[in-house]
């Protein structure tokens, strides 16, 4: 059953990773295509906590090891090999913060407040930061609007905003350190600076005019909490580098690791969407379309699209569907809708070619 609604847009031979014109959300909907996705993976819903607590804890394990042994190392080369270890492992156990933000709170059990203690609180990105934000990025109606927290028309913007984009990642853990061990407490002090930080500095945002609110109730006290905890931590390790207890040494090291982890992150974001929507409502399956799949047969995408961001598109497409049930979804889909159809558009094959892509755009529409 292929879908065939038509694309006057879109090349096919987007397939095979060349680029297509630009996608607005004049694109009508693929109503065959939206029907086969539910119909065909109603029985992928259920998160197996298994799966989750294994590789969360799997990839702490080898993130944190891997940054005492670049602490520890002895020479160059084995400290840089740990150091990149540690920034691949750290940077998919820290990509758990966007299942958090999907998963029912008792879908698996306790795996919040374990990937906070694990990841969110030590590397400072508490899953509040994600959480009540993320969500907003799936609305329909906002979706690649200026609404849209996670949302610039990249492709559409001068060529520098692509390399500034990705340099202003490495400067995270500073801004963090900053946010929580300086700004926070101070913020308590000062109710002007508290609403600034709220807004501004409280979500793993792109867009620069979106505001946040504080949320209410139980949220709130989530947020609270975990704000604390990270505030405690912040301000720990500044105490522990200025006494000198902690050498300078090993927290630029470390510091230099969780900015790798951001780089890489934000390379990630780079290609998640193909990033040419200006403020216009798009239907589902423009959406889908602005989104990006790099299914298999490439390997490297398990590194640089890890817990199922390889298949960023058709997460758009069903986002109740856990990260580890993606591959079965995307086999499914691409069988029964097949080579030719508007499912298989949103399939790229590299990083490096989506990359040339959004630059050569940026050249061109200027």
């Amino acid at each position: 059953m292929a879908s065939s609604f038509p694309l006057s847009n879109a090349d096919p031979a987007s397939v095979q990773g060349k680029a297509h014109a630009r996608v607005t959300g004049q694109v009508p909907d693929d109503m065959a295509m939206i029907r086969a996705a539910a119909s065909l993976t109603r029985d992928l819903n259920a998160a197996r906590p298994g799966v989750y607590w294994a590789d969360m804890l799997v990839s702490v394990g080898i993130g944190y090891g891997a940054l005492a042994g670049a602490i520890l190392a002895d020479g160059l080369a084995l400290a840089l090999l740990c150091g990149l270890v540690a920034v691949l492992a750290l940077y998919r156990a820290g990509s758990f913060i966007h299942e958090l933000t999907h998963l029912r709170p008792d879908a698996v059990p306790g795996f919040n407040t374990g990937w906070n203690a694990f990841v969110g609180v030590p590397l400072l990105i508490p899953s509040f930061m994600y959480e009540g934000v993320h969500n907003l990025h799936h609305q329909r109606l906002r979706y690649g609007t200026v609404k849209d927290p996670e949302y610039l028309p990249l492709a559409l913007m001068k060529p520098w905003t692509v390399p500034l984009f990705v340099a202003v990642a490495a400067l995270g853990p500073i801004g963090l350190i900053v946010r929580y061990g300086v700004l926070a407490p101070l913020s308590l002090l000062i109710p002007p600076l508290r609403r600034i930080v709220v807004e501004r500095y409280s979500g793993l945002v792109i867009n620069p005019a979106f505001r946040r609110a504080m949320p209410e109730g139980a949220a709130r006290r989530h947020w609270l909490v975990l704000e604390t905890l990270a505030s405690a931590w912040a301000m720990t390790l500044i105490a522990l580098v200025a006494t000198g207890t902690l050498p300078l040494r090993s927290f630029l090291i470390g510091l230099a690791i969780v900015s790798g982890t951001m780089v890489l992150n934000q390379v990630r974001t780079l290609v998640a969407h193909l990033w040419e929507n200006e403020d216009e409502a798009m239907s589902v399956t423009a959406q889908y379309l602005d989104s990006v799949n790099v299914p298999p047969p490439g390997l490297l995408p398990e590194l640089w699209a890890p817990v199922g961001l390889r298949y960023h598109a058709l997460h758009h497409l069903l986002p109740g569907v856990p990260y580890h049930a993606l591959p079965e979804a995307h086999r499914r889909l691409s069988r029964e809708l097949g080579a030719q159809s508007t499912y298989s558009l949103a399939n790229y094959r590299s990083l490096g070619g989506l990359v040339g892509r959004l630059v050569r755009s940026t050249f061109g529409r200027r």
